[in-house]
Protein backbone atom coordinates (compact mmCIF):
# COMPACT_ATOMS: atom_id res chain seq x y z
CA UNK A 1 0.00 0.00 0.00
CA UNK A 2 1.01 3.63 -0.92
CA UNK A 3 0.56 6.06 1.57
CA UNK A 4 1.38 9.88 1.24
CA UNK A 5 1.66 12.10 4.35
CA UNK A 6 1.83 15.86 4.75
CA UNK A 7 3.97 17.46 7.34
CA UNK A 8 3.62 21.24 5.47
CA UNK A 9 1.21 22.66 3.53
CA UNK A 10 1.74 20.71 0.45
CA UNK A 11 -0.81 18.46 -1.18
CA UNK A 12 -0.58 16.19 -4.16
CA UNK A 13 -3.28 17.41 -6.64
CA UNK A 14 -3.28 13.64 -8.01
CA UNK A 15 -2.78 10.94 -5.40
CA UNK A 16 -4.53 7.91 -7.07
CA UNK A 17 -2.45 8.58 -10.15
CA UNK A 18 0.71 9.20 -8.23
CA UNK A 19 0.06 5.54 -6.42
CA UNK A 20 -1.18 3.50 -9.39
CA UNK A 21 2.36 5.03 -11.46
CA UNK A 22 4.26 3.78 -8.56
CA UNK A 23 2.31 0.25 -8.51
CA UNK A 24 3.36 -0.23 -12.07
CA UNK A 25 7.10 0.91 -11.18
CA UNK A 26 7.15 -1.39 -8.14
CA UNK A 27 5.65 -4.55 -10.82
CA UNK A 28 8.10 -4.33 -13.18
CA UNK A 29 10.98 -4.23 -11.55
CA UNK A 30 9.47 -7.81 -10.45
CA UNK A 31 8.84 -6.46 -6.71
CA UNK A 32 5.87 -7.15 -4.51
CA UNK A 33 4.10 -3.76 -2.97
CA UNK A 34 4.64 -3.75 0.54
CA UNK A 35 3.55 -0.56 2.86
CA UNK A 36 5.52 2.55 1.27
CA UNK A 37 4.68 5.87 3.19
CA UNK A 38 5.78 9.22 1.31
CA UNK A 39 6.16 11.79 3.71
CA UNK A 40 6.19 15.04 2.15
CA UNK A 41 7.90 18.61 4.08
CA UNK A 42 10.29 21.45 4.30
CA UNK A 43 13.69 21.68 4.44
CA UNK A 44 14.10 22.01 8.58
CA UNK A 45 12.65 19.13 9.01
CA UNK A 46 14.42 16.89 6.58
CA UNK A 47 17.24 18.49 7.79
CA UNK A 48 16.76 17.32 11.32
CA UNK A 49 16.43 13.56 10.17
CA UNK A 50 19.61 14.07 7.90
CA UNK A 51 21.37 14.87 11.05
CA UNK A 52 19.85 12.48 13.92
CA UNK A 53 19.92 9.38 11.69
CA UNK A 54 22.39 9.78 9.07
CA UNK A 55 24.66 12.61 11.20
CA UNK A 56 24.90 14.49 7.67
CA UNK A 57 24.89 18.37 7.91
CA UNK A 58 23.30 18.93 4.69
CA UNK A 59 20.14 19.79 2.83
CA UNK A 60 18.87 17.13 0.54
CA UNK A 61 15.90 16.62 -1.11
CA UNK A 62 15.07 12.85 -0.49
CA UNK A 63 15.64 10.67 2.57
CA UNK A 64 14.26 7.37 1.88
CA UNK A 65 14.81 4.29 4.97
CA UNK A 66 14.56 0.84 3.11
CA UNK A 67 12.77 -1.76 5.24
CA UNK A 68 12.39 -4.60 2.23
CA UNK A 69 12.07 -8.27 2.76
CA UNK A 70 12.66 -10.75 0.00
CA UNK A 71 11.12 -9.21 -3.11
CA UNK A 72 8.30 -7.38 -1.01
CA UNK A 73 9.39 -4.10 -1.03
CA UNK A 74 8.95 -1.33 2.00
CA UNK A 75 9.87 2.19 3.69
CA UNK A 76 9.39 5.55 4.60
CA UNK A 77 10.45 8.21 2.36
CA UNK A 78 10.95 11.72 3.65
CA UNK A 79 10.67 14.55 0.44
CA UNK A 80 11.52 18.51 1.41
CA UNK A 81 9.72 20.28 -0.94
CA UNK A 82 11.65 23.15 -0.95
CA UNK A 83 14.45 20.89 -2.55
CA UNK A 84 12.39 19.63 -5.31
CA UNK A 85 11.25 23.26 -5.99
CA UNK A 86 15.07 24.41 -6.02
CA UNK A 87 15.87 21.57 -7.71
CA UNK A 88 13.43 21.59 -10.67
CA UNK A 89 14.34 25.51 -11.38
CA UNK A 90 18.01 24.48 -11.25
CA UNK A 91 17.47 21.74 -13.78
CA UNK A 92 14.85 23.56 -15.73
CA UNK A 93 12.43 21.12 -15.51
CA UNK A 94 8.74 21.56 -13.83
CA UNK A 95 7.84 21.15 -10.32
CA UNK A 96 6.04 18.02 -10.44
CA UNK A 97 8.55 16.61 -13.32
CA UNK A 98 10.67 16.70 -10.38
CA UNK A 99 8.99 15.51 -8.20
CA UNK A 100 8.25 12.65 -10.15
CA UNK A 101 11.59 12.09 -10.58
CA UNK A 102 12.12 12.30 -6.61
CA UNK A 103 9.14 10.01 -6.10
CA UNK A 104 10.46 7.15 -8.09
CA UNK A 105 13.88 7.79 -6.89
CA UNK A 106 13.32 6.39 -3.32
CA UNK A 107 11.94 3.63 -5.20
CA UNK A 108 14.51 2.54 -7.19
CA UNK A 109 16.39 2.78 -3.95
CA UNK A 110 13.95 -0.14 -2.33
CA UNK A 111 14.37 -2.22 -5.36
CA UNK A 112 18.11 -2.24 -4.50
CA UNK A 113 19.78 0.62 -6.54
CA UNK A 114 22.12 2.66 -5.86
CA UNK A 115 23.85 5.60 -6.72
CA UNK A 116 27.06 6.14 -4.33
CA UNK A 117 29.53 5.94 -7.63
CA UNK A 118 29.64 7.31 -10.83
CA UNK A 119 28.39 3.78 -12.23
CA UNK A 120 25.61 3.14 -10.25
CA UNK A 121 24.38 6.53 -10.22
CA UNK A 122 24.38 6.08 -14.21
CA UNK A 123 21.90 2.87 -13.75
CA UNK A 124 19.88 5.26 -11.66
CA UNK A 125 19.79 7.85 -13.65
CA UNK A 126 18.61 5.31 -16.56
CA UNK A 127 15.98 3.88 -14.56
CA UNK A 128 14.32 6.91 -13.67
CA UNK A 129 13.69 7.91 -17.14
CA UNK A 130 12.49 4.54 -17.92
CA UNK A 131 10.21 4.63 -14.99
CA UNK A 132 9.11 8.44 -15.70
CA UNK A 133 8.33 7.22 -18.95
CA UNK A 134 5.16 5.04 -17.43
CA UNK A 135 3.26 7.94 -15.93
CA UNK A 136 0.59 8.90 -17.64
CA UNK A 137 -2.33 11.21 -15.72
CA UNK A 138 -5.44 10.68 -17.65
CA UNK A 139 -7.29 13.72 -18.57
Amino acid sequence: MINFNYENEFNLDNEAAIAAWLSQVILSENKKEGEINYIFCDDDYLHKINLEYLDHDTLTDVISFDYTMGAEISGDCFISVERVADNAKDFKVSFEEELRRVLVHGLLHYCGYKDKDPKDEALMRSKEDEKLSLFHVKQ
